[in-house]
């Protein structure tokens, strides 16, 4: 009976060890994005694409650098906005093929506007807050079924000083790295 209870042990600590290597050492996301904008009281919708690159040092955490670039054309004013953001990303890497996670970037933004031939540039301080659902594929790709964050940022429009943004994102994820776990 000592021995079984030992064997038991044994293969416990042994599935535990496969347990920890169950997710990938770094992340490439690409794909669509739509930020709502709120400036001077009133809503912009932006049509884009950004892209993450996520290194993973721990099971549960991560560090995030976060790119994108979306552009708006309402009542003939061209702008661009373009943000860039870094944090962590902590996410859980359950035994099913869904991987749930939350992230904090903080980073800068900027906005390209162009009207009637003039043009303006602004950089602000911005921030995202939020999280996502990735839905894995196949071993090495996932599906980012929706990342939904609240994106914040300080360009300087006046009495408000504050812009509070909604940023929606969709697209492929490809994983690399990790433990024979990670190819699941």
């Amino acid at each position: 009976m000592r021995k079984l209870v030992c064997v038991s042990a044994l293969f416990m600590l042994l599935s535990l060890s496969a347990a920890a290597q169950d997710y990938s050492k770094a992340e490439v996301f690409g794909g669509y994005s739509y930020v709502h904008a709120n400036v001077v009281g009133t809503g912009f919708n932006f049509n884009g694409g950004s892209g993450s690159f996520a290194f993973n040092p721990g099971h549960w955490w991560g560090l995030v650098a976060d790119a994108g670039v979306y552009h708006n054309k309402d009542f003939g004013v061209s702008t661009t906005l373009i943000s860039y953001l870094f944090g962590p990303r902590f996410s859980y890497h359950g035994a099913g093929r869904v991987i749930p996670f939350a992230q904090a970037l903080f980073g800068g933004a900027r906005a390209d506007t162009t009207f009637i031939g003039v043009s303006g540039t602004e950089n602000a301080f911005a921030v995202a807050v939020g999280g996502g659902i990735d839905a894995r594929v196949t071993p090495h790709f996932a599906f980012r079924v929706a990342q939904a964050e609240y994106l914040m940022t300080k360009f300087n429009d006046g009495l408000n000083n504050r812009q509070n943004n909604l940023r929606l994102s969709t697209g492929i994820v490809y994983r690399f790295g990790g433990g024979k776990g990670s190819n699941q």
